[in-house]
C-alpha cells in the first residue's frame, strides 16, 4: 500500500472500481436534471431534511418525513429522546456545510465541532475524545470499543490522511471517514450521526456532490439498520471483501439517495407544468 495514499489502495479491491463508476454516473445524471439549473437550492434543502431523517432512523428515530417537517419541539423536553435525536440529525445537517473549508486543514476540529452540535448540552465530555473508562452510549452498533489509546491514535492518523490528500476516489475517501468513526466511537454518544454527518462533508467537499443532493443517510436507512451492521463489520474486519462490501453498501446509499432527489426534482418539475 503507498506511503502517500493508503487510500487510493483501497479503490483496487474487487469491486470497488465498479461502485464509484455507478455512483458517478448516477450523481451527473441527478445534476444534468432539468429542475437542477433553476431550483437547485429547493432540492438542496429537501434533501438536508430526508438525509436528517434517514440518520435519526439509523439512530433508532424513525419518524415519518412529515413528521419531521412538521415538529419543532426538538429539544427532547418531557425525555422524548427520539425528538432529541432527530433535532440533533438536523442541526448536523445544518452544521455540516458551514464546515467544508475547515476539513481539509483540520478534520478533528471539525469532528469536535460536530459533537458538540449534536450533543447540544454543556459538561466536559462534549465536543472531544472519550478518555480511557468513560462510558459511550451508542446503543445500535454493538461491535467491540477500542479503548481511548486507540482511538487516539487511529483518529490522528485519519486526520493526517485527510490533510495530506490524496487520488482516492471520493466514494472510498467517504466510506473510510463513516467506517472508522462508527468503528472507534471516539465520542461518549451521537456516534452514529457524527460519522454520517462527516462522511456527507467528504462527499460534498470532494466534489462529488457539491450542491448536496444525494443522501447516503436516506439510502443507508432505506437499506434498514441490519445491513447497515452487517457491512459495519466486514470494515471492522479489516479483510479486503469486508472492506469492499462495506464501501459498496455506502456506494449504493448514495445511489439511493439520488434516487430520491430525482424524484424531488420530478415532483418539482410537475408542480411547475
Amino acid at each position: 500500500m503507498s506511503t502517500t495514499d493508503p487510500l487510493a489502495a483501497l479503490a483496487g479491491l474487487p469491486g470497488v472500481a465498479d461502485s464509484v463508476d455507478s455512483v458517478r454516473k448516477a450523481v451527473d445524471r441527478v445534476y444534468g436534471h432539468r429542475v437542477m439549473r433553476r431550483r437547485s437550492n429547493e432540492v438542496t434543502s429537501e434533501a438536508a431534511l430526508r438525509g436528517a431523517r434517514g440518520s435519526a432512523a439509523l439512530a433508532g428515530a424513525d419518524w415519518a418525513l412529515e413528521e419531521v417537517r412538521r415538529r419543532t419541539d426538538f429539544s427532547g423536553a418531557g425525555g422524548d429522546t427520539d425528538a432529541r435525536t432527530v433535532g440533533a440529525a438536523l442541526r448536523l445537517t445544518a452544521e455540516a456545510g458551514q464546515l467544508l473549508s475547515i476539513w481539509r486543514q483540520s478534520p478533528l476540529r471539525v469532528l469536535a465541532r460536530l459533537h458538540l452540535v449534536a450533543a447540544a448540552d454543556k459538561g466536559d465530555t462534549v465536543g472531544r475524545p472519550r478518555t480511557q473508562g468513560e462510558p459511550v452510549d451508542e446503543p445500535l452498533i454493538e461491535l467491540p470499543l477500542p479503548d481511548a489509546e486507540e482511538v487516539a491514535g487511529r483518529l490522528d492518523g485519519l486526520a493526517q490522511l485527510i490533510i495530506a490528500g490524496g487520488s482516492a476516489p471520493a466514494l472510498v475517501s467517504a466510506a473510510v471517514v463513516h467506517g472508522e468513526l462508527l468503528a472507534l466511537r471516539p465520542f461518549g454518544s451521537h456516534n452514529g450521526l457524527v460519522a454520517r454527518a462527516a462522511e456527507r462533508v467528504v462527499l460534498v467537499g470532494s466534489g462529488l456532490d457539491p450542491k448536496s443532493i444525494c443522501p447516503a443517510e436516506v439510502g443507508y436507512a432505506e437499506l434498514g439498520r441490519a445491513a447497515y451492521v452487517a457491512a459495519l463489520e466486514g470494515y471492522v474486519s479489516g479483510t479486503p471483501e469486508g472492506v469492499a462490501a462495506w464501501i459498496a453498501h455506502c456506494g449504493k446509499a448514495v445511489e439511493l439517495g439520488v434516487r430520491e432527489s430525482t424524484a424531488v426534482c420530478e415532483a418539482l418539475q410537475r408542480g411547475a407544468a
